[in-house]
């Protein structure tokens, strides 16, 4: 017999605002003076999102989980209904034979012309070099991930995982259910069109910067937000929502931890200024393959300096005289290309081959 769950444990301090902190917090929001007129209307408002908090209504829109489910008469969020059912359709379109090569660029600066600095990232300069490789070749679709977006885009959010994976592998549930969280003011995550990108992949290639010796932010809550493919429970109805006692003992009596990205092709470039970069893209790698997604190869993950020691401020120029590291990331995109097409004939060429390395020992 499976050992029964724990109970799960409590002793945190509550997060709970009175109404007056609320409202404060949810006015903070519509400090421009052109909300001034709206002042009653804005009260009103406020006393709806208080009502919503202090009730916790999560979900409030749901409707039954119907035939397929552990229990069809729970109440599903349509917003995680929408999400599987797009993640569903990824899924088909990446297992359609007949179907294009479909690679994902990632763009993981959070660097941005169009917000400060001011400046484009040297990451989408990468990003473009290997778009041109990818969308050149025949029979493929690219389809490029702009994290920077995060940082220039009206209400585009990434939240930051809640580890419901920590607490049991069976409260993680595929895709993300913790979002979005209407009573906590939680929503426009864009997970859930991320989700369907990934799935529908067949190779993926990631550029990011070494931030402070590790991955740029926006990358980092991708990734912790991707813990659900990896072991994430496909039917929250089997815990009836989040439900942590039910998830440990689901877990106790034996979970396959269902790999839901697996088989896809890598390819990673990590550049930095300093120092940290083979340990971002060492980090990268091990995370990549313990989903098991396969590297297209050493020649497909970089770890590069531009404008080593150099000021900042002409980092751009250095990468422009850099011809060997734009080389390399161009040969990336080759062997990420020859490692899909070989993937889905079957066959086992060796990604490399006739490909010059750009630099010489």
């Amino acid at each position: 017999m499976p050992p029964r769950a724990p109970e799960p444990r409590k002793g945190m301090p509550s997060p709970e605002l009175t109404k007056t902190a609320f409202t404060a917090r949810f006015n903070s929001q519509f400090k421009d003076p052109a909300f001034g007129p709206l002042a009653a209307d804005l009260a009103r408002i406020a006393d709806a999102a208080w009502d919503g908090y202090i009730n916790a209504r999560k979900s409030p829109v749901t409707r039954k989980a119907g035939e397929g489910f552990a229990d069809p008469s729970y109440d599903l969020s349509v917003d995680w209904i929408a999400a599987r059912d797009a993640v569903k359709a990824a899924q088909a379109r990446h297992d359609d034979e007949k179907g294009p090569m479909r690679f994902l660029l990632i763009n993981a600066s959070s660097r941005s012309e169009h917000t400060c600095p001011g400046e484009m990232s040297k990451s989408y300069r990468f990003i473009a070099m290997a778009r041109r490789i990818l969308g050149g070749a025949k029979g493929a679709e690219v389809n490029v991930l702009d994290l920077s977006r995060l940082t220039s885009e009206y209400g585009r959010e990434i939240h930051p995982c809640k580890a419901c994976f920590s607490t049991a592998a069976a409260l993680c549930h595929w895709p993300c259910s913790c979002y979005p969280n209407y009573s906590l003011g939680q929503t426009q995550d864009w997970m859930n069109e991320i989700y369907p990108m990934w799935v529908e992949a067949h190779g993926v290639m990631i550029v990011t910067p070494v931030n402070w010796y590790m991955t740029s932010s926006p990358l980092k809550l991708m990734i912790d937000r991707l813990v659900c493919a990896d072991g994430g429970n496909p039917d929250p109805s089997s815990t009836h929502g989040k439900k942590p006692k039910e998830a440990k003992q689901l877990e106790l009596d034996g979970w396959d931890y269902p790999k839901h990205l697996a088989g896809r092709q890598f390819a990673l470039v990590v550049h930095g200024d300093v120092e940290g970069a083979q340990n971002v893209r060492s980090a990268l790698h091990d995370w990549l393959s313990s989903m098991e997604l396969r590297s297209a190869g050493p020649t497909a993950e970089l770890d590069r300096y531009v404008g080593y020691w150099k000021p900042y401020a002409t980092s751009h120029d250095e990468l422009d005289t850099d011809t060997a590291i734009q080389l390399e990331v161009k040969n990336a995109a080759r062997v990420l290309l020859k490692a899909v097409q070989e993937d889905r004939l079957g066959g086992n060429l060796e990604a490399m081959q006739g490909l010059k390395p750009s630099r010489q020992k």
